[in-house]
Formats: C-alpha cells, structure tokens, sequence
C-alpha cells in the first residue's frame, strides 16, 4: 500500500465537497425539527433534486437553473408531505417514508432518458488573491460557489434561529406548539414554511451530487445520503455549527476510505464502501449512550399539532 500517492492537501479539498451535499440536506431538516416536525423523507427530496437539478442543467446548459430546479423539486415534493401532515393531520413517521420511497420512483421514471449523459460543468470561485496561497488556498479558496453557499448557511440559519424574531417563534412553536398557537402564532404556517425550506435544501444537496460531485444521472445516486442527514442532525444535537462539524466528519471518512482503496489497501472495498456509515452509526451508539444526547431536541418534535387543543 502507498500511502505516499495520498496528498493531504487534495483529501481536504476533497473532504469540502464531499461534505457540501450532506451539510445541506441535514442543515434543512435542522429546521424543519426546530419546528417540531421529523420528515424522514430527506433522501426522497434530495434524489428528486438531483434529476430535476439534472435534467434542467442539460436542456437548458446552465447549471444555475438546475440548482435553482433541484430547490423547486425538493420543495415541491417536501410540499406533499406538508399537506400530509400539517393539513390532514397523517403521522409524520410513515409520511416521511412513503415520501421517500415516491422521490426515488419518480427520479428513476424522470431519468431514464438521461442516464450516460454529461451536465455542463461548473467553475471553481477561485478567490483572487487568496487562490494562491500555499496550502490553505487550494482547500480553502479553489472551490464551485455551493460550497461557499453551504458555508453561509450555516452562518445564516445560526444567526437566524438566535437572533430574529421569526427564529424565536420558530423554536416556540417546536418547543410547545400549545402555548405558541394561545399566543397567536400560525403553527402550522410555520411548520410548513420550515418544511419547505428543508425540502429545498435537500433538493440542492441531491443537485450538488449529480452536477458536480458525480456528474451524472444514475439511480439510486444520492446513495443514503438523506439518511445520514437525519443521523448528523442528532449528532448535531440540532445545533447548527455542530452539522458542520458532522457533515465535514463524514465527508472526511468518505474521502478517506476512497483515498485508501486507490492507494491499495489491503482491506475488503465492500468494507471501506461501508466504513462512512459504519463510523455514523458508532457516533450515534456513544450519544445515546451517553443519555442526554436527545436532551435537545425539540419537545414537541414528531408530534400531530391540533388547532383545538
């Protein structure tokens, strides 16, 4: 095994974008339980983004639209599921399933004509004068703008639920819906503006996968990732820093394990394929073990909300 074909400074660069797509999706469904509310339909809305983001991206030759698309898709179907729940009232638990099991039929029906083909590339931000820099620029400052944008929103969605007012009701209504809805806040509004939020968030992070992590269209391409979203929120504690921190951790292992089965490893590749999900399955057993890793989350989270109580 060579472990000298390993550059460092590319796994970190590396490590960024194979981040991006996870940081996304699990940064939305941050907000959507904020608000009170589990969509486990995470890896449905992310794969209807990545074919909707695709599709557009190669009939239009603009990658711009086809994320501006993979928001709509991701929006459009994480709406099916706010009417499941919000407006007949449906368990959240088995909506969020069924909704993920829709999101994967309806990308493999819309992407069969699309499977071999190419999108149009997209460029790296290069940040003039900081490009260059030894080391720190190449991982830092050699990146497509999603990457950037990803950054910010963590920033954003930080500020947004400390600092704004809508924010605080946000986090009012998932912590008591009851006493949020006496006060005169619209709960379900709420909760169906966080959804869709969420919804394009995934959306984006699905696109971010077909157009540029792996461009390509090929089922089953988002690969799990939606689920691992769920996982990294409660390992976040549901904290918005804390996503980046386990976004850019399993995005580091997967770069890694690819990294190893280049340079040669003498270890089964089925077992390096499963070592990302394998180490987020092991951070969650120390959380829970730990007792209080679900202490954060939102009180009233995967509860039906009745306007009359």
């Amino acid at each position: 095994m060579d472990f000298g074909s390993i550059n460092p400074v590319v796994l970190l660069a590396s490590l960024m974008v194979a981040s991006t797509p996870i940081l996304l999706a699990a940064l939305g469904e941050m907000v959507v339980e904020k608000s009170g509310v589990l969509n486990l339909g995470v890896e449905g809305m992310m794969i209807t983004g990545a074919v909707c983001g695709f599709i557009v991206a190669v009939e239009s030759g603009s990658p711009t639209l086809g994320f501006i698309a993979a928001a709509l898709g991701g929006m459009a179907l994480s709406m099916v599921f706010a009417l499941l729940t919000q407006v007949f009232l449906t368990t959240q638990v088995p909506a969020g399933l069924a909704l993920t099991l829709m999101g994967v039929g309806l990308a493999s029906l819309l992407g069969q004509n699309y499977q071999g083909l190419k999108p149009p590339p997209v460029t790296d931000l290069n940040i003039p004068g900081l490009d260059h820099i030894p080391v720190i620029g190449p991982i830092l400052f050699q990146h497509d703008m999603i990457v950037y944008v990803s950054l910010l929103s963590i920033a954003g969605v930080w500020a947004f639920l400390k600092y704004s007012r809508a924010g605080l009701i946000l986090r009012a209504v998932g912590e008591n819906h009851s006493a949020a809805h006496a006060l005169g806040y619209p709960v379900r509004m709420v909760r169906i503006v966080a959804i869709g939020f969420g919804g394009a968030m995934a959306g984006l992070g699905g696109a971010y996968i077909s157009l540029i992590r792996v461009p390509q269209w090929t089922d089953g391409i988002t690969a799990g990732y939606g689920w691992i979203a769920l996982a990294i929120v409660v390992f976040a504690s549901w904290k918005a820093w804390r996503i980046l921190i386990g976004a850019y951790l399993f995005g580091g292992i997967t770069v890694l394990q690819l990294n190893l089965q280049a340079a040669g490893a003498k270890v089964p590749v089925e077992l390096l394929s499963m070592s990302p999900f394998l180490a987020t399955i092991v951070v969650l057993v120390v959380i829970s073990a730990r007792r209080h890793g679900a202490s954060n989350a939102p009180a009233m989270l995967g509860r039906i909300f009745h306007a009359s109580h």
